[in-house]
């Protein structure tokens, strides 16, 4: 057994099962913010009930997120010893301030909100759901602060061996990060409107509460048009960012060997031959990766033949000669385009449900309604091709033109140990998912009449009210 392979499988569990969570809690806490404040604002119970009950749901969600978060930390210490003595310095401080910042932020928040619904008066309730809104997305921002990094090293200088920190402000206005922060955040958007919208269609099939889930289901539609067109155009934007700073990256999500001509084809669907390193078989799109690339329809890109003669020179000295700068070319390519599709479908049926909203026969359709339950999966799948193309795509880099993923490795963890500490720890998220999962159903088969019964004796009927 390969140490570094088991630890890469482990870090990939680790990191694709947290972030199942990161994006729903990002974008369900914004939804749960925006309905308490409609409450206070309009002073109608119907938003109040919306923000408890998907409020509810925020926290379980929160919760797990929270214990996968810390497991996956735990990686840095055990299996990449070597990354964290290279890039410490600069990777640390980040996760650091997004604990002591963010994490602290939310976590006191999240508790005074929970507490606070009969304590509080309104707006001092309210602001305390937005400080758990704004925690949230604080924490992405550190977060992906040091993936920046490891995409676009920036604002270090290396000493005695190791990359040190010299500039702050680099860190933090690094090109990656500002293209790729506006992604992931739409991203979460788009998780948690889909969530919203899957759970109500799935209750408005049952004919439960249907004046409530309608209402939420509404929300849940205008949050999805804004997330996924905002995925669309802000994963447009780093796409193109991606062509200056790793071309390698982008040449394998495009299956481009060799170099394009002017203007680029895009590749639709290919059957790639990596021994050959040639595509068998391919559907092109003529100009419009030109187009997707340069914002205009010229323009040609180096393929990965060129890229790696280009690579040799400049990276050799830096990892040792004969390095293969190629990354996984069939993983990489297919995980960009199961993302576009997944993310296409998140656009469509946002605006198909609109239109059915805006004709009267949001909850008679019972055709979309049944395709949004499964729906709901539809911006997780996204989320996770993204990420694999993101990271696969840098490979054979754990820091972009400064370390290879196999010298990053810990050099003393026996295989058996890693593979051991792999099993333990999916034993322990498939405990966490099914108790996450039942939670999860108990309390929407509850629904918002059971939850918050004290709410219902003002009407014998508390979601006939007003809009």
């Amino acid at each position: 057994m390969d140490p570094l392979f088991l630890a890469r499988v482990q870090f990939a569990a680790t990191t694709i099962f947290h972030f199942f969570f990161v994006p729903l809690s990002i974008g369900l806490v914004l939804m749960v913010a925006v309905m308490e404040t409609l409450y206070v604002v309009k002073k109608n119970e119907l938003y109040k009930k919306m923000a408890k009950f998907w409020g509810h749901l925020f926290l379980i969600n929160f919760a797990v997120g929270v214990v996968t978060g810390i497991i996956q930390e735990f990686q840095f210490g055990m299996n990449w010893s070597e990354y964290s003595r290279f890039v410490g310095d600069v990777f640390g401080a980040p996760l650091a301030i997004e604990a002591l910042l963010a994490f602290f932020m939310e976590s006191t928040f999240i508790g005074l909100w929970i507490f606070g619904w009969n304590r509080f008066s309104k707006k001092l309730h309210l602001a305390c759901i937005w400080l758990v809104s704004l925690g949230t997305t604080l924490s992405a921002i550190w977060i992906l602060t040091a993936n920046s990094f490891m995409q676009v090293p920036v604002g270090f200088t290396m000493k005695n061996g190791r990359a040190e920190m010299n500039d702050f402000l680099a860190l933090i206005t690094n090109g990656q990060l500002l293209v790729e922060f506006p992604h992931v955040i739409t991203g979460a958007i788009c998780t948690g409107a889909f969530f919203v919208a899957g759970v109500s269609a799935y209750n408005l099939l049952k004919k439960r509460n249907i004046h409530f889930f309608k209402k939420s289901m509404q929300m849940a539609l205008i949050f999805g048009i804004i997330g996924s067109l905002g995925v669309a155009f802000s994963g447009h934007s780093q796409a193109q960012y991606l062509v200056k700073t790793q071309p390698m990256k982008m040449a394998a999500a495009e299956g481009i060997w060799k170099d394009t001509p002017d203007p680029a084809p895009w590749s639709a669907l290919a059957i790639i031959d990596t021994e050959k390193q040639e595509n068998k078989f391919e559907i092109n799109i003529p100009y419009a990766l030109s187009f997707l690339s340069y914002s205009k329809f010229e323009g040609s890109l180096k393929g990965m033949e060129t890229l790696q003669k280009e690579y040799t020179e400049k990276y050799d000295n830096v990892v040792g000669e004969g390095t293969n700068y190629i990354p996984p070319v069939k993983t990489t390519y297919w995980s960009f385009r199961l993302m576009i599709g997944f993310g296409m479908a998140m656009i469509l049926l946002p605006l198909i449900g609109f239109y059915l909203w805006r004709k009267g026969r949001l909850e008679s359709s019972s055709l979309f309604l049944k395709i949004l339950v499964p729906g709901i999966s539809f911006p997780f799948l996204a989320n996770t091709f993204g990420w694999l193309m993101t990271e696969i795509g840098r490979q054979p880099w754990s820091v972009f033109g400064l370390m290879t993923t196999a010298d990053a490795v810990s050099p003393n963890v026996p295989a058996g140990m890693v593979l051991f500490s792999t099993i333990m720890y999916l034993l322990v998220f498939t405990i966490l998912l099914a108790v996450m999962v039942y939670l999860m159903i108990r309390e929407i088969k509850k629904g918002p009449e059971e939850l918050h019964g004290l709410d219902a004796k003002h009407s014998t009927d508390p979601f006939k009210v007003g809009a």
